[in-house]
């Protein structure tokens, strides 16, 4: 992956997949992986909802960090209360493509088939994808925590 240009709006894009619902045990890892991204400077993409999405946004926020929900519905209300940005498309499961389309780099947590359509969406746009207890799919480098997924960022994105 090239490094972003001198201009500086150019930021990684990193879209954090997973369930919109999640065990405890999932949630504490999107939280720490939510604060780990903000620490490197990243800018969170994610659908913006509940389960991992609010996990990772609620990480992100504590961190410092900027978090986009591209919402499936078309109320900007509807985001997790961590969401920086919501992006309301009115689009449904559609969204997807958004989601994994805009991202840099997409981590994939534990999820259904949501989360499996992001993934196959990623994969066939050549996205890198990092996963952690999600969908073992050939194309996504799995780890095994939150520090290894940013340690692995960090030498895809060049940051």
């Amino acid at each position: 992956m090239k490094k972003p240009s001198s201009y500086s709006n150019n930021k990684v894009l990193v879209a954090v997949i997973g369930g919109n619902s999640c065990s405890a045990k999932v949630e504490q890892i999107a939280i720490k992986l939510g604060k780990l991204l903000a620490k490197v400077g990243v800018i969170l993409i994610c659908g913006g909802l509940s389960g991992v999405m609010e996990a990772v946004s609620k990480g992100m926020k504590s961190g410092g960090g900027i978090s986009v929900g591209i919402l499936p519905g078309s109320d900007k209300r509807a985001s997790n209360p961590y969401i920086n940005i919501p992006i309301p498309t009115g689009m449904g499961y559609s969204r997807n493509t958004i989601v994994a389309g805009c991202a840099d780099v997409v981590i994939a947590l534990p999820g259904e088939y949501g989360t499996l359509s992001e993934l196959a969406f990623a994969l066939n746009m050549k996205k890198p994808v990092i996963g952690i207890g999600a969908w073992e799919i050939k194309g996504v480098k799995q780890v095994k925590s939150p520090q290894e997924a940013v340690a692995i960022l960090k030498q895809i994105a060049n940051i």
